[in-house]
C-alpha cells in the first residue's frame, strides 16, 4: 500500500469531463506506489503555479551515449530539500520498437513486468520519434532495466543529435496497398546506422521513416530528414467484378462526387463504354452495362484516393518500389518543411536494392553531418545552400520530378552555358 495521496483538485477537476483522462492512469499506479503519489503531487504543483520544475542532467548506460532522457526536479523546499522526495528523479528510457510496432501479448506483458520492478510502470507506445517510452525511474535503478530490457531483445533508441529511432507502418504484413517490404528495409538501415543513434555525432537529429504506399501512415513527408515512401510506376490495376460490386453498393453520385472528382489532376473520366479511350497509359474498367471509369496513368500522381475509396476494384500497380524524400521536420528555424523528392522511384526489391537505399542514406547523413550548421536540421541545411547543391554532394542527378512549382519568370540568362557543359562532359569523362 502506498503512502496516502496528496490533495489534487486540480488534477480531479481533468477527471470531470466526458472523455477519458491520463490522471485516472496515474492514479491508479499510485495506489501501489510512492514513487507516483509523489510523481501526481508534483504535477499538482505544477497545473497551480503554471510551472514546470523538471531539468536534465546527465544519466545513461555503459557504452551508450544516449537513449536516457534525464529529468530532475526543481521544487525544493527552504532546505533545498525536494519537496516530493519518492519522485525527485523521473527519467525516461526510450526504446526502439520492432519495425511495423509487431509485438507478442507475451513480450508487452515481459515489458510491463520490468517497468514495475525497476521504474514507475508508466509506459507511453510510441512517442513522437517512435520509441517505447519507458516514463520514469531513478538513477540506481537505469542500469538494471536497461539490462532486463536488453536480454528481452530490445534496444536503446536515439535522443540527442543522433540519428533517431525509425518507424515504419504495419506494411506488407497486414496491408494489401504494401508497394515494398518495409519491415526489412526499416531493420536494414536501422542496423547500420545502429552507432550513429547510440553515439551521438551529428549537428542535430536525424530520422527516417518508412510508409510502405503514398497514405504516408507514418506521416514521413512532415516529419523524416529521409522518407521512404511506397509507390508503383505501371498502370493502376482494375477488377472488373469489384468495381460493379461497388457501384451497385454505392450508385452513380458517389462515383461521381467521391472519386471521379476529386482526382487532383483529372486523371479519372467517367464515360460511355463506347467512348473509352485505350492505350499504354489507361486503364479502363467498367462500371456498369453502359459506363466505365478511363484513368489517363500519365497523369496520375498516386496520391491513392481513388484506390482508398475503391479498394479492390482499383489496386496499385506491380512495377513497385519507393520514392525518396529529403528534408522534413517540424518547426524549429524557418518553420515547417515537408520532404524533398531526390530519388523520384528506387526499386526496393532484391538485396542489391536494400544496399543502394543504406548507401544513399550513407552519403545523406555524412553530407548532412560536414555540411550543417548547429541544431540544423537536413531541410533547413537545404534551404540554406540550395537543392542543386545538396543533389551534387550526395552523387544524385537533378531530376523533372524534384520541380517544386513551376517558373514565375519566363526570361532565362543563356551566358556561361558552354562552359557549364563543358565542365559537366569533362568530368563525366574523368569518371
Amino acid at each position: 500500500m502506498a503512502k496516502k495521496p496528496h490533495d489534487t483538485p486540480m488534477l480531479d477537476q481533468l477527471e470531470s469531463g466526458p472523455w477519458p483522462s491520463f490522471v485516472t492512469g496515474l492514479k491508479r499506479l499510485a495506489q501501489d506506489s510512492d514513487y507516483m503519489v509523489d510523481l501526481v503531487g508534483q504535477l499538482e504543483t505544477s497545473y497551480r503555479t503554471k510551472k514546470g520544475y523538471w531539468k536534465g542532467g546527465t544519466v545513461g548506460v555503459f557504452g551508450y551515449g544516449g537513449g536516457i532522457i534525464p529529468r530532475f526536479t526543481e521544487l525544493k523546499d527552504e532546505n533545498d530539500k525536494p519537496v516530493f522526495p519518492d519522485a525527485a528523479e523521473f527519467h525516461t528510457l526510450r526504446v526502439q520498437p520492432p519495425p511495423g510496432m509487431h509485438y507478442t501479448s507475451d513480450v508487452l506483458r515481459k515489458m510491463c513486468d520490468i517497468w514495475e520492478e525497476h521504474g514507475s510502470g508508466l509506459i507511453a507506445f510510441h512517442g513522437q520519434s517512435g520509441d517505447i517510452m519507458f516514463q520514469g525511474a531513478k538513477s540506481d535503478k537505469v542500469q538494471d532495466a536497461f539490462d532486463a530490457l536488453n536480454e528481452l531483445g530490445f534496444d536503446l533508441g536515439g535522443a540527442g543529435p543522433a540519428v533517431r529511432t525509425s518507424m515504419s507502418c504495419v506494411g506488407a504484413a497486414r496491408c494489401e496497398q504494401s508497394c515494398y517490404d518495409e519491415a526489412k528495409a526499416h531493420r536494414t538501415v536501422i542496423n547500420t546506422f545502429v552507432d550513429d543513434i547510440h553515439r551521438p555525432a551529428l549537428p542535430y537529429k536525424f530520422k527516417f521513416k518508412f510508409s510502405g504506399c503514398p497514405n504516408d501512415c507514418m506521416n514521413s513527408i512532415q516529419r523524416a530528414d529521409m522518407a521512404v515512401i511506397g509507390t508503383w510506376r505501371d498502370n493502376i490495376r482494375t477488377d472488373q467484378q469489384l468495381a460493379r460490386k461497388w457501384f451497385e453498393k454505392h450508385g452513380m453520385n458517389e462515383l461521381v462526387n467521391d472519386v471521379v472528382s476529386r482526382c487532383p489532376t483529372k486523371a479519372i473520366m467517367l464515360k460511355e463504354i463506347k467512348d473509352v479511350r485505350h492505350g499504354p497509359k489507361m486503364s479502363c474498367v467498367s462500371v456498369s452495362d453502359t459506363h466505365a471509369l478511363e484513368i489517363d496513368n500519365g497523369d496520375c500522381v498516386r496520391c491513392m484516393h481513388c484506390i482508398n475509396v475503391m479498394t479492390g476494384a482499383l489496386a496499385h500497380g506491380t512495377d513497385t518500389g519507393a520514392t525518396i524524400l529529403v528534408g522534413g521536420k517540424r518547426t524549429l528555424k524557418i518553420g515547417d518543411l515537408m520532404g524533398t523528392v531526390v530519388v523520384p522511384f528506387m526499386p526496393l526489391k532484391t538485396e542489391e536494392d536494400f544496399e543502394a537505399l543504406v548507401d544513399l542514406g550513407q552519403r545523406v547523413i555524412d553530407f548532412f553531418a560536414e555540411n550543417a550548421l548547429e541544431h540544423e536540421r537536413t531541410g533547413e541545411m537545404i534551404e540554406r545552400i540550395g537543392l542543386v547543391n545538396f543533389l551534387e554532394g550526395v552523387g544524385v542527378d537533378v531530376d523533372p520530378h524534384m520541380v517544386a512549382a513551376p517558373r514565375t519568370n519566363p526570361y532565362v540568362r543563356t551566358d556561361g552555358w558552354d562552359e557549364e557543359v563543358a565542365r559537366i562532359n569533362a568530368k563525366k569523362a574523368a569518371a
